[in-house]
């Protein structure tokens, strides 16, 4: 289980130097678990108990919208945190579902043990601010490229900036995060491949 550790230490001294008394924090408070593709993880509705971090394996963030369909707002690409961010941190009920899409090995940590470590931890409030900004500018970011981006130019900037959503998630999901429907998707694949 240390490659788990391992992946969440590399993962956050990629933004803050990261001392060993606060990767023993994170070793008693993250739990390592597996859990097989198609789990869902957290249910519309309910209070997120947990803030997840993905060591490997690839989730899906979605609502159920007025007509009854997906919309999937958030595909996961790597090694990340990947929760109902606002609704975890003010322990408040999620309008979204967390899914497993593949098999995945995740760290777990409860709010209770998030609470905890902050007031003993030398880095995790800085660290905390720096992922809330980070999160803001990735949703920023995304409805940006929906306003002002072609169903063609969303489709190839994910094609770059995450190749390995492509190989992993199911199209009609792709589809959905980039808010077009699975056939436009289809067709804009072949006339990019011609």
């Amino acid at each position: 289980m240390e490659h788990y550790y391992e992946t969440l230490f590399s993962y956050i001294e990629q933004t803050i130097e990261l001392p060993e008394h606060d990767r023993a924090q994170c070793r008693d408070s993250f739990k390592p678990l597996w859990f097989a593709k198609d789990t869902m993880l957290e249910v519309a509705g309910k209070i997120p108990l947990h803030h997840n971090f993905i060591v490997s394996g690839h989730m899906r963030k979605f609502y159920v919208n007025d007509k009854g369909e997906e919309v999937t707002v958030d595909l996961n690409n790597g090694p990340r945190f990947f929760t109902s961010y606002y609704a975890f941190v003010k322990q408040t009920s999620s309008e979204e579902f967390l899914q497993c899409l593949t098999d995945c090995e995740l760290l777990r940590i409860t709010k209770d043990d998030a609470d905890r470590t902050a007031k003993t931890s030398y880095t995790q409030k800085d660290y905390t601010i720096r992922l809330f900004h980070q999160i803001m500018e990735e949703d920023k970011q995304r409805m940006d490229d929906l306003a002002n981006l072609s169903a063609d130019q969303r489709y190839l900037k994910l094609v770059r900036n995450s190749p390995n959503i492509i190989r992993h998630v199911p199209l009609k999901y792709i589809a959905s995060f980039l808010g077009i429907k699975a056939e436009s998707l289809s067709r804009i694949r072949r006339e990019i491949s011609s």
